[in-house]
């Protein structure tokens, strides 16, 4: 991909243009991420603080005793939002749900194991290993193709 980028004082706000022969998926991505207006973070809490947490450095999510929590490298965060609405939010080509009560970041997934009858196996970059339930196996299957 070739880009290139115009000084021009007439543009108080800034214009992009896409030239192709034609119209990929990943150039549809590139359109949408571009024009996107709002920035995907998500509030999270732990230990009296605030913290935003960044899409891309969660690696899953999960609901226990009514309470929504995210993980990632820095650790165990609590967040204020429901599961249903944190997958709207979130990138679909990035974030999955295996369960009920949990998405994974598919960025941070190591290895599926499709032994186990009747569910996958998911072994993620953080050591954890967490299980598709047998609901959401074909859409698991349909995301990686087999």
């Amino acid at each position: 991909m070739e880009v290139e980028i115009k000084i021009d004082g007439d543009y108080k706000v800034p214009k992009i243009v896409i030239y192709t022969d034609s119209v990929t998926e990943d150039i549809k991505a590139l359109a949408e991420k571009l024009s996107s207006e709002n920035r995907q973070v998500i509030t999270a809490f732990k230990d009296n603080t605030v913290k935003i947490l960044e899409p891309d450095e969660i690696i899953r999510i999960y609901s226990f005793d009514g309470r929504v929590a995210a993980v990632t490298e820095r650790g165990e965060f609590f967040l204020r939002r429901r599961l249903y609405e944190l997958e709207e939010l979130l990138e679909s080509k990035k974030f999955v749900r295996i369960s009920n009560s949990e998405i994974i970041n598919l960025k941070w997934v190591k290895e599926f194991d499709l032994s186990a009858s009747g569910t996958i196996c998911v072994s993620l970059t953080n050591s954890e290993v967490t299980y598709v339930s047998r609901r959401y196996v074909s859409k698991i299957k349909k995301i990686l193709g087999i």
